[in-house]
């Protein structure tokens, strides 16, 4: 079962046939990168693609930042040639579109046995079979494809997003049931911060460990979303406090601002504890 280990508050799409693109990603603060072989590459600049990742990846720069490569699905003309091209790269996961089940992950496991996988999870197969696809041993991440599930369940838009709500919480359902890390989709109004806050703070709430992004502007604010608050933080040591000073005389529970505090608030408190000690670390 994969350990959520990485920081994933904000994690950037990048075209990997971007060399500017690639260059300026290492010195922005985004906790991952995905760098994109797919849909923000044309057709005729596939294999120029491949090359330029190869190159950016072997000149590295990168840091601590989780690097994911996005290759295009099996079924296309292309994704054989990625994954052969990723077999001689530096990276730390293959991300993987249109994901509809178990096998999905074999087959690219089989071929890259050394690497994470992680899904694209787009369509309705592909929600349908989320705990299949999460409980595959080489699984380690999901991300959301909201775009291309929203095509097609043939929704309509909402700020609410309540169309998708259920296939959102259906995959997250998932994700926990394994220990998978879960990733929101994308917000497609870069330059509407106060959008994008909005849907980063419901994908927070609904349990999602972080946001993709399409544009560097929108990092700050995902990752002020994603971060555990001062308050937060202050009430999660003090909730720790209370209730190690219970357990030493013999009780189970104890009282903090007036509210219960048992075990399960503690576990939460200490994983609040521990992403705001990683954030701290990642920018010193």
């Amino acid at each position: 079962m994969p350990v959520e280990t990485s920081l994933t508050r904000s994690v950037l799409y990048i075209p990997a046939s971007k060399e500017r693109a690639l260059e300026k990603a290492r010195g922005l603060e985004t906790d991952a990168i995905i760098f994109d072989l797919e849909d923000a590459v044309a057709p005729d600049e596939k294999e120029t693609a491949r090359a330029v990742l190869r190159k950016a990846l072997t000149q590295g720069g990168y840091g601590s930042r989780l690097r994911i490569v996005r290759i295009n699905g099996a079924e296309t003309e292309w994704g054989k040639a990625d994954i052969e091209a990723l077999k001689t790269m530096d990276f730390d996961a293959v991300l993987l579109p249109k994901v509809e089940n178990a096998a999905d992950i074999s087959n690219v496991n089989s071929a890259l046995p050394d690497i994470p996988v992680w899904a694209m999870i787009e369509t309705p197969k592909g929600i349908l079979h989320a705990e299949e696809i999460a409980a595959h041993p080489a699984l380690e991440g999901f991300v959301m494809g909201t775009n291309d599930l929203a095509k097609e369940l043939r929704c309509r838009f909402r700020a609410d997003r309540l169309p998708l709500m259920g296939a959102l919480q259906s995959a997250l359902l998932a994700a926990r049931a394994h220990g998978v890390i879960a990733i929101d989709g994308v917000y497609n109004a870069f330059k509407d911060d106060a959008g994008l806050a909005l849907e980063c703070e419901q994908g927070r709430d609904l349990g999602f460990d972080g946001k993709t992004l399409i544009h560097p502007a929108q990092l700050a604010t995902a990752n002020r979303v994603f971060s555990p608050s001062a308050a937060e933080v202050d009430l999660a040591n003090r909730q720790i406090e209370a209730y190690e000073t219970a357990e030493a005389v013999g009780q189970g529970v104890a009282v903090v601002d007036g509210k219960i505090v048992e075990n399960l608030h503690v576990v939460t408190a200490r994983q609040i504890i521990s992403q705001a000690k990683a954030i701290a670390e990642a920018q010193e």
